[in-house]
């Protein structure tokens, strides 16, 4: 793999360089809005709103051709924290729709920023537990590829199944940006898979 292209300097863009760079991936940083004539990563990881999303990939169609796009979004109206409805079941599968010649993967949207950041887990008086990045796509090399550069960095990649899982991830992500939200989890915590 020759790296990863991260489109968006955010907290999550931030925090998927800090995880890329422990597992001693190389990582191209974009700010979304740039305008770039080549990415260098293999994996380029879309880590802008979902509202981005239909923006960058008519600005990147042609960059983004062959490639493993990861989508991270989690379609929520803020601040009143309602899940939006997608046609196309996911935020991912309608982002596949519009870049054909991209292998699209949904992962990192169930991770919190800063969970994502320092790599693991830790609950009130439990030994830390390592970060899990779920992730979903139709294709098994680009899974791959996606897995084997988290599990580098010491986090655990999962593959949960086809792109359709997409759905669920995001209904999970949904379900914890509520609980933090609500104040019932703190924006450090998050779920993981114990194996």
């Amino acid at each position: 793999m020759s790296g990863f292209t991260i489109i968006g300097t955010g907290n999550m863009g931030g925090a998927i360089t800090a995880l890329a760079e422990r597992g001693g991936v190389p990582v191209q940083n974009v700010a979304h809005g740039d305008d770039v004539d080549a990415f260098t990563g293999d994996v380029v990881v879309l880590a802008v709103p979902y509202e981005a999303l239909g923006e960058v990939a008519a600005q990147f169609t042609d960059q983004l051709a062959g490639k493993i796009v990861v989508d991270i979004t989690n379609p929520v109206d803020l601040p009143e924290g309602r899940r939006r409805e997608i046609k196309a079941g996911s935020a991912a599968a309608e982002l596949s729709t519009r870049l054909p010649q991209s292998r699209v993967l949904k992962a990192f949207n169930t991770t919190f920023a800063a969970t994502l950041a320092s790599g693991e887990l830790a609950a009130d008086g439990a030994p830390p537990v390592p970060v899990t990045v779920l992730v979903a796509g139709d294709d098994a090399d680009a899974k791959t590829a996606l897995i084997d550069a988290v599990d580098a960095s010491g986090a655990q990649g999962i593959d949960v199944g086809p792109l359709a899982r997409a759905e669920e991830l995001e209904a999970t992500g949904y379900l914890q940006l509520s609980l933090a939200m609500g104040d019932v989890v703190p924006w450090t915590g998050g779920f993981t898979l114990v194996r």
